[in-house]
């Protein structure tokens, strides 16, 4: 049975992606800001979001928000997670791989997650206990067996290039020790943990991310029966933003590789 507030976060994704599409032909003419070095925030994720705090707000307007362009707003054990653009510098370019990710917390769980891709029309969504769901078909983490031959995803750190040499001999580790077939960096974090839970790729990790950047993605690849953790292993990573991703045998592959490179702040 479906959850009716996972029907009102996908009529809000939808909303969000008609906005996004709508503004695809004058790409140009987008007013852009800075937030910091190669953070960039435009109108159109703005729009987005306001067209997605519409949606929840008009549905539960007890629950709270945390968006990341206009931050918190709002008390209580409901905490709606909102990514209107997660790939915006993609968008902006005309690349087209981006999403809306929109994510409802419990007391610090994830009861429910939608990431949607409207360039592909792809909805995923996940409940917890319920499942992950590609446009309704269930996904399924992949079975591979070992980080050999496998396909993982990353971000490199564009807003903490100081840990840009970490990241770099942790793909080396990967690629070179551990045989892993290649590496894809695709700029959409929610997007690469959506095509882990559908199998799409083996895992995923990155460095330095928000809890909007993961709060949906995260429960899908549990429920497609995955697993998440930070870079040590533990359940850190919605607050400290390293994330590994993937089938529980990739997982403990990944972590051990990648645990010999690790600096401080990353532990």
């Amino acid at each position: 049975m479906i959850k009716p507030a996972l029907t009102v976060a996908v009529k809000a994704a939808r909303a969000a992606g008609n906005v996004i599409l709508r503004r695809m032909a004058r790409l140009d003419a987008i007013p852009v800001a800075e937030k910091d070095r190669f953070d960039f925030a435009s109108e159109v994720d703005r729009q987005a979001e306001a067209e997605i705090i519409k949606e929840l707000t008009r549905a539960y307007p007890r629950h709270a928000i945390l968006a990341e362009e206009s931050g918190a707003r709002g008390k209580g054990d409901t905490v709606w997670v909102i990514d209107p653009l997660d790939g915006t510098h993609n968008y902006l370019r005309g690349f087209p791989h981006f999403c809306i990710s929109i994510a409802q917390m419990v007391r610090g769980q994830a009861e429910l997650g939608v990431i949607f891709d409207p360039i592909r029309n792809e909805l995923f969504t996940a409940s917890a206990g319920g499942g992950a769901f590609l446009n309704d078909r269930r996904m399924r983490v992949s079975d591979r067996k070992s980080l050999e031959g496998a396909l993982i995803t990353t971000g490199l750190p564009f807003r903490q290039r100081k840990h840009l040499d970490a990241q770099l001999a942790m793909l080396r580790e990967l690629l070179d020790t551990q045989q892993a077939e290649d590496v894809r960096r695709t700029g959409s974090a929610a997007l690469d943990l959506a095509y882990v839970a559908a199998g799409r790729t083996d895992a995923f990790f990155e460095i330095g991310l928000k809890p909007w950047d993961m709060a949906a993605g995260q429960l899908m690849v549990r429920e497609a029966g995955g697993r998440c953790t930070d870079f040590t292993g533990g359940d850190r990573y919605m607050n400290n933003g390293h994330i590994v991703a993937g089938n529980l045998r990739v997982l403990e592959a990944m972590v051990a590789a990648i645990k010999p490179h690790l600096t401080l702040e990353l532990r």
